[in-house]
């Protein structure tokens, strides 16, 4: 049986559904101590002191860390990752787990309780003095880059992180100049936040030298790199794993200051220390997405044939570095710009800037949909103001030539483009449209169709390594350096393994995020799992068919040439003569059975070093309905036409586009982290105030997948992970800006929220 394309129900469901997930919170710790962080109710202020005499006095209570603890244990600042080649070197200032002398974003960890009880530990942080000494704040990027903005950090002048341009300037300045047409846009991609399921949190540990972190996350060999940088020692002193993960979307891939402390407190009390983030925490203590501000220009000449695209933006890095953050909106940004047309030249300027706000890092899509939003937004305008169709005007700028060489140095090595605009119109009735428009007109109501285009230039991190074997049994053991924090690899990774194995889907056993269990890994990011992972999978298997080929050679007294495998059992050519998987794992236990010189036990593992970059794409359209009366919006109609390459399994590739489209959705109406402007306060910081979408915010989401395979893994996967995300807001944005086009209005930065609508309408008349 064949089980590579078959929608198969995820396997992990049922230990979900049952209640036996198995989360950090949920983890038998006996004697475990219980963590709470004390965090800055100040955006900007200097520390006079710190005064924790009352907090240790309280009942329970078994330490109390400042920052001058810290120090004393030889604690290093929280690493930024990222490497950029910008015009002059980024500014890095140290980012310590405890704040030192200065606070500077609301949330910042002041300090660190450890108690029997949270309820002690809670009640001793709130008897912590700190004498704070307020500073004027700035929270947004291109007001602190302003003269006069208040200074955030003394070696960064003007607030300036980096300056980071690519592409052609000279080209796209001639492009410009032979122009016929130039439209023009400033836009906002605004600060969101990944909120998953399950908060953040860990459980630690100290024994006989060596650190066990338990913890939510997506990925374990790399935050294990950040934690031997910061506390001084080699990797082999940490032992990271992550039980099951209520989902991530980026967020979860860091080391948060709070890791660090629990296991400090471990060590110094020789007891367990469990942490789990509070609802406010999550807003105020981790990180946040997006909140980029572009001025992008589109040259276009007589025809319509794009000839070149100018964007210059301000990156919002907040207040420090997180380990990605600066990637996001230069490097990954990049890869993705101008999205799924030939556009000649291209060039891009980013600024980055400190604020007083909570640092910026990787979120769902992590600058490619940034980038994507922009040009959609930049074609939707062109069509507007040259008299075009939307769609036309698209297909007649798609790569067509592929592969080719886009000028950012992309090499798009093929996709469906236009003939998913085709199958777009009809399966959006876009047809009927207009008679849909006349009788929400008649109900006083304006209906706007919204079309868009996505290019996701999917890998994350090169490289991968995986691990399989075969038990006497028949079972067989897989283990890949990827991470699920939702996407289903337990049923999916098996099902490739079943299938080049030759044996149930029901046998194979799944292992992911543990130091000691693998090799090395470099878990989830940049939807890279099946790319990177089945890659590695599919050449452990191989690995491990070609020892099991030499084992079934020597029982069988058979040249191994001469086998043929099939159905999970090698046959001499010719005759009925076989041994299967379990009978070589049997045989391969006893070194007399073996080849001379081959180690016991049926296994292999394999690190894949590929480096290329997969090219999810689609076309999607969107209809929304806006109440002139009340500027409420209401998202009637939303279908995706997509290309994932070849499919492992249909029905988890449509399940993780609906929930990316979600979140992008999400972020086009309804999400968005503000502060006070001039306290530098975080008006949002409870779900009372940040407005996730609900279902009945959702109409139907039809995900039409129509794939052409990649030759840049053996399974011609494209990853999937993100392009919900990054296709959904300029779609719903574009069909905001049609429905308000009709009545003459412009449509407002994201989200557009009734009361911008309402505002929108009103100032129009």
């Amino acid at each position: 049986m064949t089980y590579s394309g078959l929608s198969l129900r995820r396997f992990e469901d049922a230990r979900f559904l049952t209640g036996k997930g198995r989360y950090v919170a949920d983890l038998d710790a006996p004697g475990a101590l219980h963590g709470v962080t004390l965090r800055s109710p100040h955006a900007h202020a200097d520390i006079r002191s710190i005064d924790v005499a009352a907090a240790r006095a309280v009942p329970g209570v078994v330490a109390v860390l400042t920052g001058a603890d810290l120090d004393a244990a030889g604690v290093k600042p929280l690493p930024c990752t990222s490497v950029l080649a910008s015009v002059k070197p980024m500014i890095v200032p140290d980012r310590p787990v405890l704040a030192r002398g200065r606070v500077r974003h609301v949330g910042q960890p002041v300090a660190f309780v450890v108690a029997e009880t949270e309820a002690a530990a809670r009640d001793a942080a709130e008897l912590i003095e700190v004498d704070y000494d307020p500073l004027p704040t700035v929270v947004d990027g291109a007001a602190a880059l302003a003269p006069g903005a208040p200074q955030i950090w003394p070696e960064a002048p003007g607030n300036e992180v980096f300056r980071f341009e690519k592409g052609d300037r000279a080209a796209t300045d001639a492009a410009f100049a032979a122009a016929a047409h130039v439209t023009t846009l400033d836009l906002f991609n605004n600060r969101v936040h990944a909120l998953p399921l399950e908060p953040r949190a860990c459980l630690a540990r100290f024994a006989e030298g060596r650190f066990d972190l338990v913890f939510t996350g997506m990925g374990v060999h790399g935050v294990r790199r950040q934690l031997a940088t910061v506390l001084g020692l080699p990797e082999s002193a940490f032992h990271l794993s992550c039980p099951d993960v209520g989902g991530g979307f980026g967020a979860k891939n860091l080391l948060f200051p709070d890791y660090v402390l629990a296991l400090v407190a471990a060590r110094a009390t020789g007891r367990p220390v469990r942490w789990v983030a509070g609802a406010s925490e999550e807003f105020a203590g981790s990180v946040h997405g997006r909140d980029l501000r572009g001025h992008a220009r589109l040259a276009l000449d007589g025809e319509g044939h794009f000839l070149g695209l100018d964007v210059e933006t301000v990156a919002d890095m907040g207040a420090y570095l997180s380990a990605v953050g600066p990637h996001c909106p230069t490097n990954a940004f990049s890869t993705a710009m101008g999205g799924v047309y030939a556009i000649p030249a291209m060039h891009l300027t980013v600024r980055g800037a400190f604020t007083n706000t909570v640092p910026i890092d990787a979120y769902r899509g992590a600058g490619k949909p940034e980038a994507n939003y922009i040009v959609e937004r930049l074609v939707d305008a062109a069509a507007r103001e040259t008299g075009r169709d939307p769609a036309a005007l698209r297909a007649l700028n798609m790569m067509q030539d592929t592969p080719r060489v886009t000028a950012m140095g992309m090499k798009v090595d093929g996709g469906r483009f236009a003939a998913n605009l085709d199958v777009l119109a009809r399966a959006s009735g876009a047809a009927g449209f207009t008679a849909r428009r006349a009788e929400a007109a008649q109900r006083g109501a304006l209906l706007g169709r919204g079309v868009a285009c996505f290019l996701e230039t999917a890998r994350g991190a090169p490289g991968e390594w995986a691990s399989v074997s075969v038990a006497p049994d028949g079972g067989a053991t897989i283990a890949v350096g990827t991470h699920s924090n939702g996407q289903g690899h337990e049923t999916s990774y098996p099902q490739v393994a079943a299938d080049r194995l030759g044996i149930p889907v029901e046998r194979v056993t799944y292992r992911q995020a543990d130091t000691d269990l693998l090799v090395n890994g470099n878990g989830h990011g940049g939807a890279r799992s099946l790319h990177m992972g089945g890659h590695a999978l599919v050449l452990a298997v191989e690995a491990l068919l070609g020892k099991a080929r030499a084992i079934a050679a020597h029982l069988l007294q058979a040249d191994a040439d001469a086998l043929d495998f099939a159905e999970g059992r090698f046959t001499v050519r010719g005759t009925d003569r076989f041994v299967d998987l379990p009978g070589i794992a049997r045989a391969a236990e006893d070194p007399a059975s073996l080849p001379e010189g081959m180690a016991p036990g049926l296994s292999a593992d394999s690190h894949n070093t590929n480096d290329l970059v997969t090219f999810p794409n689609g076309c999607q359209a969107a209809e929304v309905e806006i109440d002139r009366e009340t500027g409420i919006a209401r998202l009637t109609r939303y279908v995706a036409v997509d290309d994932y390459g070849r499919l492992v399994n249909p029905l988890l590739t449509a399940g993780q586009v609906q929930g990316g489209l979600a979140q992008g959705i999400g972020q086009a109406l309804l999400e968005d982290v503000a502060y006070d402007a001039e306290s530098g306060q975080l008006l949002t910081g409870s779900l009372m105030d940040y407005a996730l979408p609900r279902a009945d915010d959702l109409p139907d989401l039809e995900v039409i997948l129509e794939g052409t395979p990649t030759a840049s893994n053996p399974l011609g996967v494209k990853g999937v992970g993100q392009a919900g995300a990054i296709a959904a807001p300029q779609v719903v944005m574009n069909a905001v800006a049609d429905a308000l086009a009709q009545v003459g209005a412009t449509a407002p930065d994201m989200p557009a929220t009734p009361e911008k609508l309402w505002r929108a309408i009103t100032a129009v008349g």
